[in-house]
C-alpha cells in the first residue's frame, strides 16, 4: 500500500510543479523574451509557438473554434496560457496571427491564438520539450488530439513521452 501512496503523492507534486511553471527556463531560440508568444527552433521538429519561459504551447483540435472543453482534471494536465499581468498579449518576431484574452468557464482568463486557446503539456519541463505533440486523451468523457502551435509544418518527435502513447489519460 505504501508504493501506491509514494506514486500518487508523486504525480501530485509533478502536477503543482508543473503547474507552479516547472523548472526555471529562458525563451532562447528567437522571439522576444517579454512576449506573451514567441517562437523556437527545435531540432527534428521545427518552429514552434512557445510561452514567455520557452515553454511549447499546445492547442486541441477539439477547441479550434474557441469553445473551451478541457476543464476540470484535464487542466492539471494541459495548463492554460495566462494573459500578462497587464494589458495584452504580445507576439514575439515571427508569430502568426492574433492573440487575445478568452474567459474560461470558470471565469479565468487564457490567452488565444487565432481564437484558439493555448496551453502547456505538463511534462515538458525543459524549454523546447514537445512531449505532448499528438497526444491523444480525455476528460469528462470528452476526447482531446494535442498539437504543438507552429510557425511551419511540424514533425512528431520520436519516441513517447510516457504520457499517452496513443490510449492517452482518460478521466
Amino acid at each position: 500500500m505504501v508504493p501506491t501512496r509514494m506514486f500518487v503523492v508523486g504525480i501530485g507534486l509533478a502536477m503543482i510543479a508543473a503547474a507552479c511553471g516547472g523548472a526555471a527556463a529562458t525563451s532562447g531560440g528567437g522571439g522576444n523574451a517579454n512576449a506573451t508568444v514567441s517562437m523556437r527552433q527545435v531540432a527534428g521538429v521545427g518552429n514552434i509557438y512557445t510561452d514567455a519561459q520557452g515553454m511549447s504551447l499546445y492547442t486541441p483540435a477539439q477547441e479550434a473554434s474557441g469553445k473551451i472543453l478541457c476543464t476540470g482534471s484535464c487542466t492539471s494536465v494541459w495548463i492554460p496560457l495566462p494573459p500578462p499581468g497587464s494589458g495584452s498579449p504580445t507576439k514575439g518576431s515571427g508569430v502568426q496571427g492574433t492573440l487575445s484574452i478568452i474567459t474560461r468557464p470558470d471565469g479565468t482568463k487564457q490567452v488565444a491564438l487565432n481564437g484558439a486557446p493555448l496551453y502547456r503539456f505538463y511534462l515538458d519541463s525543459t524549454p523546447g520539450a514537445v512531449g505532448g505533440n499528438g497526444v491523444m486523451d480525455s476528460f469528462a468523457g470528452v476526447s482531446f488530439t494535442w498539437h504543438v502551435e507552429a510557425g511551419s509544418p511540424v514533425t512528431a518527435p520520436t519516441g513517447s513521452s510516457g504520457y499517452g502513447s496513443g490510449g492517452g489519460y482518460g478521466h
